[in-house]
C-alpha cells in the first residue's frame, strides 16, 4: 500500500530541503504531480497523459471545499472563479492566475486547462465558450517553437482577460508582449522557426500550394515524414480555430500569402555586378517576383527598396545604395517586421471578434491569466532572453511583495540596474541606438564603465562584447551581438511607403497601424502621412508596467510550474534540477512563511467582515477574557474590537432584511407580470378517454360536407395535463389576443424567412433541388412527427422560427434531441456547444456522419426524407424555375475557376507565373548538375 503523503507542504512538521524534496519525489512517482504551499499549487510536469483532467475529475471541482479533494490545477481555477463572484467570504473583485517556470515547466498546457475549466463553471450554452477555448492553439501556432529546452516554448508573453457579468462570461482580451520576432530569419543550432510555417507546408493542398505560391515541402529541405504528418493534422486545427473565432475567408486568404511572401523573400541572395552595384542573383529572380506578387507590390519597387535607400534632403530626393550585408539586412528587416505585425494583426482580430457585447456602462468582473515564458538561460544568451529575464525579474517581485506584504516600491535589480535614468541599462541601449555609428562593442563598454562595482553585474573580458547580470536565478551571460539592431528594429520610409500602397488590404493595413507604447497593434482608418524612420520597438519597462497595475489590482493565485528533467522524459526526476527551481523560486521560504500564518495580513475591518460568521460577539468575549490582555493598549483595542463588531453585526442584520424584502418584492412584481403576459388562447383540451357515440342519422344529414373537424391537438407535455387541482378561468378564455406579441412573432418569422432567401438558399441547393435532410420551416413538433416512426440515427434539418439558423432534429434512443446550428459572422456553421467550423450545411452533416454529436456522441446516420404531399413553408417561397437559373449561374462558373466564390490573392495570375519560372531554373539547375549555396537559406525551415 503506498505511503500517504502530505498535500500541502506548509503542514510539514520538520521543514528542510531534504524532507521537501522527498514529499515531492514520492507524490511525482504517484503520479500526484500537483501539491499545495498554503494557497500556491506546485506543478511537476509529468511529460505524459494523465487521466487527471476528464469530465468527471472537472466535474468534482466545481464549487468545492478546498481540503475535500486532493491538489489540482481545477481546484486554482474554481478559487479565481468564487473568489471573482464573492463567493468565498470576500467581495467580488477581479482576480488574476500567475502561472511562472522555466521553459519546459508547462506553462501552456496549464494555461489551457485552467481556461477549460473555467468555461465549464460558466458554461451559458453559448458559442463564445468555445471560441475562447479555440484562442490558445491558434496563438500556440504562430507564437510557439521549438527551443533547446522545449519542443512547444512560447515565443511570447500574453495575458488572458476574461470578462464576466455575474457568472457568464460575456468577452475576452488577449495582452500580447516581447514577440520574438527575430526567430523568423534567425534560429540556433537544434531550434525551429514559428510553428505556423511547418503546419502551412505540411497541411496545405496542392491546389492552395499553388494559389498561395508555395512550393512542395522537400523544397525547403523537410525531415522525417512522420513529422510532417502531425503538423498537416496541425494545420488543420489552426484553420478550424481561425474559422471558429470568426476570421473571414479573405482575411485567411491575405494572411496566408503574406507568409508565403516571407518565406519566398528569405529565398532572395544578391549578388555584386562589375559596376560594384547590387542586383538580385539569376538563381533567385523566380522568388523576387514571387515575393512581389505575395505582398502585392510591383517587382522594380520591391527590387528598389531592397538596394538602396531613398531619403529626402531639402526637397531633393537622394538614393544611398546598399552593400550586400546592408541589403539582406534590409530583406531581414521587412521578414521581421512584417510577421509581428500579422501577429499583432491576429491578436488585435480576436480582441474585437471576443469583445464584450453589453453596455459600456455595465460593469464586468475579470479574472486574468497570465502564461510568459519563463526564465531562461542558453548557452547563447541574446537580446530576447534579456527582456524575458527582465520580465521574470518583475513577476518575481511581483511573487514576493504578495507573498511576504513587502512594501517596497520596485526590486532593487529590475529599479537600480535596468531603469534608472539616464544611466540604467535601457537607457544606454536607447542611448547608443540613437547614434547611426555605434557598435554593440561601444554598448558593452559603457555598461562596464558604468556598473563594474554594481554587486549585480559582472564584467567579463573578451573580444567578443558580453557581459554577466546576476539575477534572482543566478548568473546569465549575454551576448550583446545585434542588441543595438533589435533595439533600433527600424522600418526605413521608402519600405513602409511601398507596402501601404499594396494592392492586398490586409498588408496596407498592417504597415499604416502604429504600434502603442505596450506593443499593441492599433490599425489606422485613415490614410498615413509617411515619415522617415519608423521605431517599432515599444517600451518594455512602461509594458511591464500596466501589467503589474492590473495584477496588483486583483486578487492573485499562484501556479509554479517545475521541470523535473531536462531530457523531457516521463517518470524521471533531477533532484538537483528540482531543487534549483524551488529555491529560485523563493518557495523554500514561502513555506515557512506559510506555515508561520504570515501570509495574509489584513486590516482589522477586513478581518471582523470575514470571520464574522465563525464568531457571536459573546464567544469573542470569552476568548477575549482568556487572553492575557492586561496593559491598557490591550484593553483599548479590545473595546474597539467589540463595538467594531456589534456595528458590523447590526449593518449585516439590515442588510439581510432589506435583501429579503427586495426579493419578496420582486417575486410579487414577477408573478404579476406573469399574469398579464398569459396567452389569451384557451388551454389545450384534455384528450378525449373514449370514442364518442354516433350521433342519430337526422342530425348527421344536416351537417355539412364542406366543413372538415380540425383534430383535437395532444398536450405538448405531461406537465401540461389538466388534473383535478386545476380551475379553468372563464374569463381568461374570453380575454382577447395578445395583438402585438403575435405581430413580434410573425415579424421574427417573416424577418428568418427573408434572410434564408436571400443568404442561404444558393448554399443548399445543389442541381436546383434542396438536400432530402433539409425540411425548411416546420415546428419542432412537426419535426418529431416526423421522425417518431423512423430508426435510431435518423435525422433532418429545419430553419429556425424566430432566430436566424437552424435546428438539427435528431432520433435518439429514448426520445428526439434538438441541437441549434449557429451560423457565425464569417458564413461558418457551428452546433452550439461543438468546437468545429463548417464552411456549409451540407459539410456540418457530412462530418457528423462520421463524429458523433457532444455529449452523446450520437453519429447522423439516416436522412429523413421530405413528404411529397406537402412541401415545407420556405420551400414552397421558391420557385423551381429560379432555383433552375441559380443552379445555371453556378454552372457557368464553375466553367472559369478565377470567377469562383473562394477568395484568392490579388495578384495571384504573378504569383502563378513566378513559381513556374522558379520551378524551371530549378529543372535546369538539376539537369546541370548544380548545387545551391550554403548560404541559401529559407529562413530556417530545414531541421
Amino acid at each position: 500500500m503506498e505511503e500517504k503523503l502530505p498535500e500541502d507542504l506548509a503542514n510539514l512538521s520538520e521543514l528542510d530541503e531534504k524532507s521537501l524534496l522527498e514529499v515531492l519525489t514520492g507524490r511525482f512517482t504517484q503520479n500526484l504531480i500537483y501539491t499545495y504551499i498554503g494557497d500556491i499549487l506546485v506543478a511537476i510536469n509529468p511529460f505524459k497523459y494523465l487521466s487527471i483532467y476528464e469530465k468527471e475529475v472537472s466535474e468534482r471541482y466545481k464549487c468545492h471545499e478546498k481540503k475535500s479533494l486532493p491538489p489540482h490545477i481545477f481546484a486554482v481555477a474554481d478559487r479565481a472563479y468564487q473568489s471573482m463572484l464573492g463567493r468565498l467570504a470576500t467581495g467580488p473583485k477581479n482576480q488574476c492566475i500567475v502561472i511562472s517556470g522555466e521553459s519546459g515547466a508547462g506553462k501552456t498546457e496549464s494555461t489551457k486547462l485552467l481556461l477549460r475549466h473555467i468555461m465549464e463553471l460558466c458554461k451559458a450554452n453559448s458559442q463564445l465558450e468555445q471560441q475562447i477555448l479555440q484562442v490558445n492553439p491558434l496563438l500556440e501556432a504562430f507564437g510557439n517553437a521549438q527551443t533547446v529546452m522545449n519542443d512547444n516554448s512560447s515565443r511570447f508573453g500574453k495575458y488572458i482577460q476574461l470578462r464576466f457579468q455575474n457568472s457568464s462570461v460575456k468577452g475576452a482580451k488577449i495582452n500580447e508582449y516581447l514577440l520574438e520576432k527575430s526567430r523568423v530569419v534567425h534560429q540556433d543550432e537544434g531550434e525551429q522557426n514559428f510553428h505556423i510555417f511547418y503546419f502551412m507546408l505540411a497541411g496545405i493542398s496542392m491546389e492552395d500550394k499553388e494559389i498561395y505560391g508555395l512550393l512542395d515541402p522537400t523544397r525547403y529541405r523537410f525531415g522525417q515524414e512522420d513529422v510532417v504528418q502531425a503538423w498537416r493534422v496541425k494545420y488543420a486545427e489552426v484553420c478550424n480555430a481561425m474559422d471558429m473565432v470568426g476570421f473571414e475567408e479573405q482575411e485567411k486568404v491575405d494572411m496566408m500569402t503574406i507568409l508565403a511572401g516571407i518565406l519566398s523573400l528569405g529565398n532572395i541572395t544578391f549578388e555584386t555586378t562589375d559596376s560594384d552595384a547590387l542586383k538580385v542573383s539569376e538563381a533567385s529572380r523566380g522568388w523576387l517576383k514571387a515575393t512581389a506578387g505575395q505582398f502585392g507590390v510591383q517587382e522594380e519597387d520591391l527590387l528598389k527598396s531592397l538596394t538602396c535607400t531613398t531619403s529626402v534632403t531639402r526637397g531633393e530626393a537622394i538614393q544611398r545604395l546598399h552593400n550586400q550585408q546592408q541589403a539582406e539586412d534590409a530583406r531581414d528587416s521587412i521578414a521581421k517586421v512584417a510577421y509581428g505585425r500579422v501577429f499583432g494583426w491576429i491578436v488585435s482580430k480576436i480582441n474585437e471578434l471576443l469583445a464584450p457585447k453589453v453596455d459600456c456602462d455595465v460593469e464586468l468582473n475579470e479574472i486574468g491569466i497570465l502564461d510568459i515564458f519563463g526564465f531562461e538561460n542558453f548557452a547563447v544568451n541574446r537580446f530576447e532572453q534579456l527582456c524575458i529575464n527582465l520580465a521574470n525579474e518583475q513577476l518575481q517581485y511581483f511573487f514576493n511583495h504578495v507573498t511576504w506584504k513587502t512594501l517596497s516600491p520596485m526590486p532593487p535589480l529590475f529599479q537600480d540596474l535596468f531603469l534608472t535614468k539616464p544611466i540604467g541599462i535601457l537607457s544606454l541601449l536607447d542611448e547608443q541606438s540613437a547614434f547611426p555609428q555605434a557598435t554593440d562593442r561601444d554598448f558593452v563598454d559603457k555598461l562596464n564603465s558604468k556598473f563594474k562595482t554594481a554587486p549585480n553585474f559582472e564584467v567579463v573580458r573578451n573580444h567578443t562584447p558580453l557581459f554577466t547580470i546576476v539575477h534572482y536565478a543566478g548568473k546569465v551571460q549575454y551576448n550583446a551581438s545585434g542588441f543595438l539592431e533589435k533595439n533600433r528594429d527600424t522600418i526605413p520610409a521608402n519600405i513602409r511607403e511601398l507596402f501601404i500602397n499594396s494592392v492586398t488590404p490586409l498588408l496596407s493595413v498592417l504597415f499604416a497601424a502604429t504600434i502603442s507604447r505596450t506593443g499593441t497593434l492599433m490599425p489606422r482608418k485613415a490614410k498615413v502621412r509617411c515619415i522617415y524612420n519608423i521605431y517599432i520597438y515599444f517600451d518594455i519597462p512602461h509594458s511591464l508596467a500596466v501589467l503589474m497595475e492590473k495584477m496588483f489590482a486583483a486578487g492573485p493565485h499562484f501556479v509554479r510550474c517545475i521541470k523535473p528533467n531536462r531530457s523531457k522524459q516521463p517518470d524521471q526526476l533531477d533532484s538537483k534540477l528540482v531543487m534549483d527551481q524551488l529555491r529560485y523560486n523563493g518557495l523554500m521560504e514561502t513555506i515557512r512563511i506559510r506555515r508561520d500564518g504570515f501570509s495574509w495580513r489584513p486590516a482589522f475591518k477586513e478581518f471582523a467582515e470575514r470571520f464574522m460568521s465563525l464568531f457571536c460577539v459573546v464567544r469573542v468575549c470569552l476568548i477575549l477574557d482568556c487572553v492575557s490582555c492586561v496593559d491598557y493598549r490591550a484593553r483599548i483595542c479590545r473595546r474597539r474590537y467589540l463595538s467594531l463588531l456589534a456595528e458590523i453585526w447590526r449593518q449585516r442584520q439590515a442588510q439581510r432584511e432589506r435583501e429579503e424584502r427586495e426579493e419578496e418584492e420582486r417575486r410579487r412584481q414577477q408573478l404579476e407580470d406573469e399574469r398579464k403576459r398569459r396567452p389569451a388562447s384557451p388551454p389545450v383540451p384534455l384528450p378525449r378517454k373514449k370514442k364518442p357515440e354516433p350521433r342519430p342519422r337526422s342530425v348527421l344529414s344536416t351537417v355539412p360536407k364542406a366543413v372538415h373537424l380540425v383534430p383535437v391537438p395532444r398536450p405538448r407535455s405531461k406537465l401540461f395535463e389538466l388534473n383535478e387541482n386545476v380551475h379553468l378561468d372563464a374569463s381568461l378564455m374570453l380575454q382577447p389576443i395578445d395583438e402585438e406579441r403575435m405581430k413580434e412573432k410573425h415579424l421574427k418569422k417573416t424577418n428568418t424567412i427573408r434572410w434564408f432567401r436571400e443568404t442561404q438558399v444558393r448554399k443548399l441547393t445543389r442541381d436546383g433541388s434542396f438536400p432530402s435532410w433539409f425540411h425548411g420551416m416546420i415546428t419542432r413538433r412537426q419535426a418529431e412527427d416526423l421522425l417518431i416512426d423512423k430508426p435510431l440515427g435518423c435525422f433532418l434539418v429545419r430553419v429556425g422560427q424566430s432566430r436566424e439558423g437552424y435546428t438539427l432534429t435528431f432520433r435518439g434512443a429514448d426520445r428526439c434531441r434538438h441541437y441549434m446550428v449557429e451560423m457565425q459572422s464569417n458564413g461558418k456553421y457551428v452546433i452550439l456547444g461543438e468546437d468545429r467550423a463548417h464552411s456549409s450545411l451540407t459539410d456540418l452533416v457530412q462530418y457528423h456522419t462520421q463524429v458523433g454529436i457532444k455529449p452523446f456522441m450520437e453519429l447522423l446516420t439516416l436522412p429523413c426524407g421530405q413528404v411529397k404531399s406537402h412541401k415545407p413553408p420556405v420551400l414552397k417561397r421558391i420557385s423551381d424555375r429560379r432555383r433552375r437559373v441559380e443552379a445555371a449561374q453556378m454552372e457557368h462558373k464553375d466553367d472559369d475557376p478565377t470567377r469562383e466564390s473562394r477568395p484568392f490573392p490579388r495578384l495571384y495570375p504573378s504569383i502563378r507565373l513566378a513559381m513556374r519560372e522558379i520551378q524551371q531554373i530549378q529543372q535546369v539547375q538539376t539537369h546541370r548538375g548544380y548545387t545551391p549555396c550554403p548560404n541559401t537559406h529559407t529562413y530556417g525551415l530545414c531541421t
